[in-house]
């Protein structure tokens, strides 16, 4: 079924594309963004003899199946590159019980967020699909993050051989350990940039850059081209599938679950990425009821979910989970194509609606397709107040994304009194966020409360007895590299002064 699979654009275009020309392009030509021509079965009779595989193995059977012009030799390269000793933990994905709930631990790459398991893998899939389209430029990767997609890009893409990487972030929109870890990265092809506005701003200044077709003409002179490391990028999104597939085989080789027992997948998220890749599992025939959905305070995917409005004519608001805080859920559009039956022409009167009045409603039939769904959001006092409970009844230690998900859970078992095994996505290290984390476990938090994050690092270790991770621990003593700030409209001059040309 998959054998030769292609990706279309949201938007319409007849243009198809193999999965190493989507790679490389991360946005296609018409604005929109590459989904599969169809979503390949794997079917869940053959779990049986999947349980024993490593992520690694388990990854080489789920990636060909979406990058089929890549061979098996190729992707065992990709992959073995990916998940190495830069992970510390050697399931990579470890999945620990607390009670009643089982934590998938996402964060134990090399920035301790979620990203570095589809970031990991990237570049070395973008080395293959230049070689495989010929592609004889120097790639640009242009990148807007709200906190941890910028470090886990530029990680991976530092010092890499034909590739400049430039990141633009929030300024004052993200935690000091995130900045701290994007200006001081290392890599003579890195570029970082905060600008004067929000994540949405930033992102929005991206896509206007990608969908310049002047400004694009004028890279390709000058032998380069632009391509994402956003989520918008299908090569991000795709590697994401393979820990969910993994999470479902942990719970049945702890015999928490029989094979074919159907689970619940929690992820908070707010670009709607990271449960896009929940979705597009269940779609493949991984046995999942349902996929909940957690928001922080900006709960614009809680209305859509729950009454079919998308509406982001309201205020964002700066949480104490940064990655969260996003209006503009650029994933939602490959779910709003797919449940629209893939009619592009039905996805772009809804998009002009929300570009020209703010918002968009979907018909209640298709409202009907998004069942399976469930949505919840915590306000700032209940994530705080779910890292207390984590913390005080199970022992068990979690970043404020993290808890958003956990009360989201919570409240999810009240309101439904559905018992079936659920698996909360961890996206981070509750070390990237020692200041509110400690603000929920310790009483006596307003006795340092003016202490810097990262003298709190070591106060939560010490709290805690809970190691820091390596990359967080050695952060605070690095150099600083990058001191830029721009405005939204400076974005595409940085670009050029990034690249080392004039304006067009």
């Amino acid at each position: 079924m998959t054998k030769g699979l292609l990706y279309k654009s949201t938007r319409g275009s007849l243009k198809e594309a193999t999965s190493s020309e989507a790679i490389i392009n991360g946005i296609a030509e018409d604005g929109g963004l590459y989904v599969p021509s169809c979503i390949p079965d794997l079917d869940p009779v053959l779990i049986p003899d999947f349980v024993n595989l490593n992520y690694s193995e388990l990854a080489q059977i789920i990636l060909p199946l979406f990058l089929t012009d890549f061979s098996s030799e190729e992707i065992k390269s990709c992959v073995e590159k990916a998940y190495d000793s830069k992970f510390d933990s050697p399931e990579i994905v470890p999945l620990t019980r607390a009670g009643d709930v089982f934590f998938l631990e996402l964060y134990h790459g090399a920035t301790a967020a979620f990203k570095d398991l589809a970031l990991s893998i990237l570049p070395h899939m973008l080395t293959i699909a230049a070689a495989k389209v010929n592609l004889r430029k120097n790639i640009v990767i242009l990148t807007a993050t709200s906190g941890d997609t910028g470090k886990a890009a530029l990680e991976s893409f530092a010092g890499v051989r034909g590739v400049k990487i430039i990141v633009f972030y929030p300024n004052n929109g993200v935690s000091l350990i995130q900045e701290r870890q994007m200006t001081t990265q290392m890599g003579e092809n890195t570029y970082i940039c905060a600008i004067e506005g929000n994540f949405d701003d930033a992102q929005t200044g991206v896509k206007k850059i990608f969908n310049d077709a002047g400004f694009n003409r004028y890279l390709m002179e000058n032998n380069l081209v632009l391509s994402s490391a956003n989520s918008i990028n299908i090569g991000r999104l795709i590697p994401q599938i393979v820990y969910y597939y993994y999470a479902y085989l942990q719970l049945v080789r702890q015999n928490e679950i029989e094979n074919g027992q159907f689970i619940n997948l929690l992820v908070p998220t707010g670009n709607f990425g990271n449960i896009l890749a929940a979705y597009y599992a269940k779609k493949m025939g991984l046995p999942v009821q349902r996929l909940i959905c957690a928001s922080n305070e900006n709960n614009i995917l809680y209305d859509f979910i729950n009454t079919g409005v998308y509406d982001k004519r309201r205020n964002l608001k700066l949480t104490m989970s940064p990655s969260m805080d996003i209006l503009i859920s650029s994933n939602l559009e490959r779910l709003i194509y797919d449940i629209y039956g893939n009619d592009a022409e039905n996805l772009k009167k809804l998009f002009e609606d929300l570009k020209s009045n703010g918002y968009f409603s979907i018909a209640e039939d298709i409202k009907e397709k998004i069942a399976d769904f469930w949505a919840g959001y915590a306000t700032e006092t209940q994530t705080l107040e779910a890292i207390k409970k984590s913390w005080v009844e199970k022992s068990c230690l979690i970043d404020t994304h993290t808890a958003v998900g956990y009360h989201v859970y919570c409240e999810y078992r009240e309101a439904t009194n559905d018992r079936t095994k659920t698996v909360i996505a961890a996206t981070a290290s509750p070390f990237k966020f020692p200041a509110s984390v400690l603000r929920a476990i310790d009483c006596n938090f307003d006795t340092y409360k003016d202490e810097n994050e990262f003298q709190m690092l070591r106060i939560l270790s010490d709290f805690t007895g809970c190691k820091i991770p390596g990359p967080l621990e050695v952060v605070a003593n690095l150099k600083i590299r990058h001191n830029n700030i721009c405005t939204v409209d400076e974005m595409q001059k940085f670009v050029l002064g990034s690249l080392g040309l004039r304006g067009y």
